[in-house]
């Protein structure tokens, strides 16, 4: 077997040396790069085309699961393997159906995260011992969790929903989008409208409600 060529996308930068590390003991096994965000995942996997990104589900500036659906429109779509601390159902179908081929919970990744990428490698797919995978495989072959609230948002107003969640000002979302201060308001006036959200207090509850930010705020 040829070697597996990994993305690490996590924002904590002592979990990813940690993690780079327990790859690094493998020599079938190489990190190709590393990304602190989704938008960043999202570019370095165009770049650098690897076999499988292992992604943090909660991540500033664009979460795991929407940088998991947007690399599948890339030429090479990679496998994407979704760390969570998450074990609710709702979210590993939700990762699933957003294409990602595995899900592991944080608390596993020292027994199953080479397991996982070679589960991925050869096109399977992986979810943690601890969760009841028949259950949710059941949920995913039927399509179920995919009327959301979320589903009325255009990817961009999706972006900037979890900027304006995690406190950040019209003009700093232009900044880091790239866009003008005037697109940024039309983007929040239109996700606010469809969401009949009328506050920031609202929307940063609604965002935390459907697992766009954590509790925390990430």
């Amino acid at each position: 077997m040829r070697t597996i060529t990994v993305l690490l996308a996590e924002d904590h930068h002592l979990v990813r040396e940690a993690l780079r590390a327990l790859l690094d003991e493998h020599e079938g096994i190489e990190v190709v790069g590393q990304a602190r965000n989704g938008n960043e995942a999202i570019e370095l996997a165009r770049t650098h085309k690897p076999d499988i990104v292992v992604m943090d589900i909660s991540m500033p500036h664009l979460n795991g699961l929407e940088a998991t659906e947007r690399m599948q429109s890339l030429s090479r779509p990679p496998y994407v393997i979704i760390l969570s601390q998450h074990s609710q159902r709702d979210y590993v179908v939700k990762a699933l159906l957003a294409g990602a081929r595995g899900y592991l919970l944080k608390d596993s990744i020292a027994d199953e995260l080479i397991e996982a990428i070679y589960a991925v490698f050869r096109g399977e797919t992986f979810i943690s011992e601890q969760l009841p995978r028949a259950e949710i495989e059941e949920h995913v072959r039927r399509g179920e969790g995919t009327t959301s609230p979320l589903d009325l948002l255009t990817p961009r107003e999706r972006e900037v929903l979890q900027l304006v969640a995690e406190g950040n000002t019209n003009r700093q979302i232009a900044m880091l989008l790239t866009i003008s201060v005037k697109t940024v308001e039309k983007h929040r006036y239109n996700l606010m409208d469809k969401l009949n959200i009328r506050d920031v207090a609202g929307l940063v509850r609604f965002a935390i409600e459907n697992n766009v930010i954590s509790a925390d705020g990430k």
